[in-house]
Formats: structure tokens, C-alpha cells, sequence
């Protein structure tokens, strides 16, 4: 696809509010944009968030505020803050769950691939996950097919394992977004 080619798509980029990792956000997000997709911050509130290498955004949205109508995909960065903000999050589970019945593209990477897990998104697919005990055992008791890769797709699904995975992951990301 061409920058022109996805001029109409909308991505949800959730980030924690606090340590996020820094390039799971802003490298995808580059190749969303340079590719013309309009990208959308959002975490748990309007409130200026910080990175875990201290790069900075401000969120366009708070995710209680988002309307999975207005997007052709959903992309949960990871980063340490992850657990504390996104893991348990209502709303973005909520998201998930309803993008999910749309047939929208859903991705996360590092930790937060938890979020689909948790949501039962991952139930009988392929995925990967910032490889920790805790990690790994959440994909798995929520019936996720855990590969050690840097980058799985199944369907729809695009999951990530590190930061040094954030390239490959956001072109899988625009991969997904064109077949969508």
C-alpha cells in the first residue's frame, strides 16, 4: 500500500501513563504515520505520559473516551507501566473486546499482549510476549499458543516481544491494516 493508500486509516495507539517504553511507541507510530495513517494516543488520561527512557507525549484521548467506531485498529504499546495501567484496564478491555467482534486489527507488544490474553482474544491463536514468567504464564492460562518469536500474526492478531521488536511489529501492524 502507498502513503495514499491508507490516508483513511485510523489507528488507537494506548500507551500506560506512566513507563511506557519509549520505542514501542514512537517507532510504530513513525511508520504509521509516514505511511498516512492518522494515530491517536490514548491512556488513562489527557495527562502529559512519560516513558521508561524518559521521552514524553501527550495522550489525544483518554481511554475511557475512545469510540472503537472511529478506528481500523487497536495498538497497545508495552513498557513497565503496562501492569499497573493497561493490564486491568476496563475500558481498554472493553475496547479490545468490541474491536474484536468488528474484526478490527489488534495488536500489542512487550507485556502488553496480556491485555488481548486477559480479554480472550489470544485463546487458541499464536502469540508472542515479553518473555517473563509472569508473562508467559498469563498467555498461557488464558489458552494463548506462546511462541518465542519477535513477531507473531495470527489472523487478524499482531503481537510483539520487544523493544527491539518495535519495527518488525509495526510493519506487521501495517501488514494486518492493509488486508483489513
Amino acid at each position: 500500500m502507498t502513503e495514499t493508500e491508507y490516508k483513511d486509516k485510523k489507528i488507537l495507539l494506548v500507551i500506560a501513563q506512566e513507563q511506557f517504553r519509549d520505542e514501542e511507541c514512537f517507532v510504530p507510530k513513525q511508520l504509521f504515520e509516514a505511511a498516512g495513517v492518522k494515530v491517536t494516543i490514548a491512556a488513562e488520561s489527557k495527562k502529559t505520559s512519560k516513558g521508561m527512557l524518559g521521552g514524553t507525549i501527550k495522550p489525544d484521548i483518554a481511554i475511557s473516551d475512545a469510540r472503537i467506531d472511529d478506528y481500523d485498529a487497536i495498538v497497545i504499546s508495552g513498557g513497565s507501566g503496562s501492569k499497573k495501567y493497561l493490564w486491568d484496564n476496563r475500558a481498554l478491555q472493553a475496547l479490545v473486546k468490541e474491536a474484536d467482534d468488528l474484526k478490527k486489527v489488534l495488536s500489542a507488544i512487550c507485556i502488553s499482549p496480556v491485555v488481548l490474553a486477559r480479554t480472550g482474544i489470544l485463546k487458541d491463536k499464536e502469540s508472542t510476549v515479553f518473555k517473563s514468567p509472569d508473562t508467559v504464564r498469563e498467555l498461557k492460562e488464558h489458552g494463548a499458543i506462546y511462541l518465542d518469536r519477535e513477531v507473531v500474526v495470527s489472523g487478524r492478531v499482531v503481537t510483539g516481544r520487544d523493544p527491539a521488536s518495535a519495527d518488525a511489529f509495526g510493519k506487521a501492524v501495517l501488514e494486518a491494516l492493509k488486508k483489513a
